[in-house]
């Protein structure tokens, strides 16, 4: 399965799991084209999330520099959290904040490792 199909899909299951608990949700047009904007952003009762979605099972995620940067720049101008979404295969989805991610000279990375240490999923979300 080509990694755009596997990544649409993805967002699906994310705008699905997300709808499911109250949000509104909404996929931004571009995603997986562009890097200006998160793949999805979700809204309820006035607090609002965006979310880039990763998946792949791989031993971590690597995010392009530009990519993050325009994301910050993202979550400063609309005040919105924004988030890595790393859905492992085989493990539920897990949420990285972007200052989490560790800069290299091309990209941002983080090793599953430190994924799975800080341990944030869905519920987080939820309550």
């Amino acid at each position: 399965m080509n990694r755009y199909v596997k990544g649409a899909r993805s967002e699906r299951e994310l705008i699905s799991m997300l709808k499911d608990n109250g949000y509104s949700v909404m996929r931004a047009a571009g995603s997986g084209v562009n890097s200006l904007s998160p793949d999805v952003i979700a809204f309820r009762e006035g607090k609002g999330f965006a979310f880039e979605c990763k998946a792949w099972n791989e031993s971590g995620i690597s995010v392009a520099g530009e990519k993050i940067e325009n994301l910050k720049e993202w979550e400063r101008n609309t005040g919105m959290e924004t988030f890595i979404a790393w859905r492992m295969q085989g493990r539920e989805w897990f949420f990285i904040k972007l200052d989490e991610m560790k800069k290299t000279p091309a990209s941002y990375r983080i090793s599953k490792k430190d994924t799975l240490k800080i341990n944030r999923r869905e519920d987080s979300f939820f309550n």
